[in-house]
């Protein structure tokens, strides 16, 4: 295994005998990559990066760092560097002592200290913030003190749990982009634990989705977009979620039906299952259309009708939330003649919907609710 990779193999934790928080976990890290692990509260994905980083005991399995086993190592051994969702900053520390603490622990010469500490200083753009304490800092400089004291450990892998969840919505924002900068200048391995999968899509080269210890998928954040593994990942991946619809697949002949409660959709002109029986449809929230009453014909056919129950505008885009065959369903819509007919809307009216072929996902209905193949009929 090359430099700067990181690989877990078979790795169980249990809590107390019977708490199992993670499921065999197997995953590969490759050098300089960005992976974030994302997943709802109790997923396991906090408890995985601290047994990355020696925090946490495993009850089996191996973990290696640039080809060396480090699971029984202590986190001062494993050549890592963390940033935590609380900063973790000295409070009786300026910033510059704040960065240059590790450093001064390993015993390097003054000037090679002095050297990292102002070029990670330079990176975060914190070069005026080096005299003061943390108690002088607002929130989004502490949390770059808290990346630059990781920055300056030029460590082999680094580790990142929720460093942005302390930050209101707009710095959030803006720490996103000098994040995703910063691991371009850098070029570090880096694991990012969050639960936002706005950070995870923006963030990650590769995304892991975790749920009750188990990975449920990874890849690319928009192969996982498009192509979800299971009904979880669809309604996870994707603010706001994926609308789900149970329903009937009949196919006949040429033809293709599916059945939502009382109301039907022809589908014989787009790729369905295999075979009819009951099946889950998933579709985007951008992939119900609602069409304008001129020019119907240009836009597509008309699918359903959906009963409006609430129309949230956001200026550039609106959301509305309806009911379609009696289940709820969030429509979005940034296309200006459909923005002005959502917004025209009025609670309780009836709009005619068309929904987009090419983004229709079907899942099975067991517990697992794998997407199911589709194909087109012959």
């Amino acid at each position: 295994m090359s430099q700067h990779q990181l690989e877990i193999t078979k790795l169980n934790k249990i809590y107390d005998k019977k708490v199992h928080v993670l499921k065999d976990i197997d995953l590969e890290i490759n050098e300089k990559e960005f992976l974030v692990l994302v997943g709802p509260s109790g997923c396991g994905k906090s408890t995985l990066l601290r047994s990355i980083a020696g925090l946490e005991g495993v009850t089996s399995g191996d973990i290696s760092i640039a080809g060396r086993t480090v699971t029984d190592l202590a986190p001062a051994d494993r050549d890592i560097a963390m940033v935590f969702q609380d900063y973790a900053l000295y409070p009786h520390m300026t910033v510059r002592d704040n960065l240059s603490f590790g450093l001064r622990m390993r015993k390097l010469p003054k000037d090679e200290i002095d050297e990292q500490v102002n070029t990670a200083a330079a990176m975060l753009g914190i070069e005026e913030l080096l005299d003061r304490r943390p108690s002088q800092l607002s929130g989004g400089q502490r949390q770059r003190v808290a990346i630059g004291r990781a920055v300056v450990r030029r460590a082999q892998l680094f580790l990142f749990d929720e460093p942005l969840s302390n930050l209101d919505a707009k710095l959030r924002s803006q720490t996103r982009i000098e994040l995703a900068d910063l691991h371009r200048k850098v070029g570090a391995t880096s694991v990012y634990v969050t639960h936002d999968q706005v950070e995870a899509m923006t963030l990650a080269d590769r995304i892991v989705v975790l749920n009750k210890g188990v990975i449920q998928q990874q890849g690319a954040p928009m192969d996982l977009y498009r192509e979800p593994a299971n009904c979880f990942v669809a309604s996870f991946i994707g603010s706001p979620t994926m609308n789900f619809f149970p329903g009937k697949l009949t196919r006949t002949g040429g033809k293709a039906t599916f059945c939502i409660g009382n109301d039907e959709i022809d589908l014989s002109d787009c790729p369905v299952p295999e075979a009819g029986g009951d099946y889950v449809l998933g579709i985007r929230p951008e992939a119900i259309k609602v069409l304008a009453k001129q020019g119907r014909e240009a836009e597509g056919k008309v699918d359903m009708k959906v009963t409006v129950n609430l129309i949230e505008p956001h200026g550039h885009e609106a959301h509305m939330v309806a009911t379609l065959a009696g289940h709820q369903a969030i429509i979005r819509s940034a296309n200006p003649h459909r923005l002005k007919v959502m917004t025209d809307a009025h609670r309780g009216d009836l709009l005619d919907v068309t929904f987009d072929r090419e983004a229709m996902h079907f899942f099975d209905t067991s517990s697992e609710g794998l997407r199911v193949k589709t194909t087109w009929i012959s």
